[in-house]
């Protein structure tokens, strides 16, 4: 009698491709959701942190009686301090951690949008009085998928919103 022998095959079959192809699918949907979500979420916390410098600054400003004002380059945010003799824009350098100048992470824009209700040219020092009676004013913070606004009303509180696309 004929043993039934098999022949051994060099290669895959097409399911083991198949399966393959799949779990690549799987896992490259994965990594794009992930990337998504991270994006919009670091465009958050950057806001939230921006948002909190401000609130900080206006605060700032009124216990030590000193005009304060933030200003964006596009990829960086800084704080002035306003001289009081010769009126000119100071960079703020002393040891306050929070209002120090911050680069955004990659791929992420600021640029002020309006202030007490007319638009802002991109250079302008934003002003937070020391009386503590600010116009209110706005930035936009954009991401590759999202644009968040933050506002400062006139109690100097922030508020975060996304932006209408």
């Amino acid at each position: 009698m004929g043993s039934l022998t098999r022949r051994r095959h060099d290669g895959f079959t097409l399911v083991e491709v198949l399966v393959v192809i799949a779990i690549l699918a799987i896992a490259a949907t994965a990594v794009a959701l992930t990337r998504t979500g991270s994006d919009r979420d670091a465009a958050q916390r950057e806001a939230r942190r921006f948002g909190g410098a401000l609130e900080h600054a206006a605060a700032r400003a009124q216990v030590r009686a000193e005009t304060l004002g933030a200003s964006t380059d596009g990829t960086t945010w800084r704080f002035w301090r306003r001289d009081p003799d010769s009126g000119q824009w100071q960079p703020l350098l002393d040891s306050d951690d929070i209002l120090a100048p911050h680069a955004l992470p990659g791929g992420m824009r600021l640029r002020a949008l309006a202030y007490a209700g007319r638009d802002l040219d991109a250079a302008v020092v934003v002003p937070l009085r020391a009386t503590g009676r600010n116009d209110p004013f706005a930035f936009a913070l954009a991401a590759r998928d999202v644009t968040l606004v933050l506002a400062m009303d006139p109690l100097n509180r922030v508020t975060l919103t996304a932006a209408e696309p």
